[in-house]
């Protein structure tokens, strides 16, 4: 699981231009929006492509449990690695 975090937070940092953090920079289990990273709605479009285009999932911004998946990169590992064919 660990490879899957590293994974998950080089792609929000490659997939966001997020040139200034390093994977050390983002904690595995901190906040991704408003606090902890301060990511957006805009950016939670351009992680959710991103995701599709590396895992072939899916995710809708449209419900409760999108909104928990995205939380933070461990709560997206654990979507992933359920949902992943």
């Amino acid at each position: 699981m660990e490879t899957l975090y590293q994974e998950i937070k080089q792609l929000i940092i490659d997939s966001l231009n997020l040139e200034d953090l390093s994977v050390d920079d983002i904690e595995t289990e901190a906040p991704l929006f408003v606090d902890g990273l301060g990511l957006d709605s805009i950016d939670a479009l351009e992680l959710g492509m991103a995701i599709k285009q590396k895992y072939g999932i899916t995710l809708s911004s449209n419900n409760e449990e999108m909104k928990k998946c995205f939380y933070s990169v461990k709560t997206l590992a654990d979507y992933i690695s359920t949902h992943k064919s």
